[in-house]
């Protein structure tokens, strides 16, 4: 009996475990040039427009970044020190993600604070739900089913 509660857990296990995996091998970036030229355009901001990133956008700066990206790799730097120049250039608002730091720190993690609170309550009143003790039927209750039964025949 013991055994046939742990299935469900074991398959959920499985489940998680698999989807882990493909998460972790497709999130490998490509790093050959032109990927991690299109990666940067889609990480940093238009400056003088609202809510574009310089792949979407069509103004001379984001045209003129998006000539540079290509020859600063090519020139062998790093994504970080290019995304740090056009940070001291632009500010920190030139980038689409928040920073690892301060601010960047709280928009990263309410999210993940979230779902593991919302994951944390789930298990918790499914828990409490399946210990709630079930009622048995009394003697009353038995007699009723059995005359409603024999007035049916």
């Amino acid at each position: 009996m013991k055994s046939r509660k742990l299935v469900p857990w074991i398959a959920l296990v499985i489940v998680v475990v698999v989807g882990i995996v493909v998460l972790v091998v497709r999130s490998r970036p490509d790093n050959s040039p032109a990927s991690r030229a299109h990666r940067l355009e889609q990480q940093l901001a238009c400056p003088v427009c609202e809510g574009q990133s310089i792949a979407d956008s069509n103004s001379p700066q984001s045209r003129a970044i998006r000539d540079d990206i290509p020859r600063r790799i090519a020139a062998g730097q790093s994504d970080a020190a290019i995304r740090a120049f056009y940070v001291s250039k632009y500010t920190e608002r030139i980038l689409e993600t928040p920073s690892n730091s301060g601010l960047g720190i709280v928009a990263w993690g309410l999210p993940a604070l979230a779902v593991i609170l919302g994951s944390a309550s789930i298990v918790v009143a499914v828990r409490k739900w399946s210990r709630t003790p079930r009622l048995t039927a009394t003697d009353e209750d038995e007699d009723i089913v059995r005359r409603a039964r024999e007035e049916g025949e």
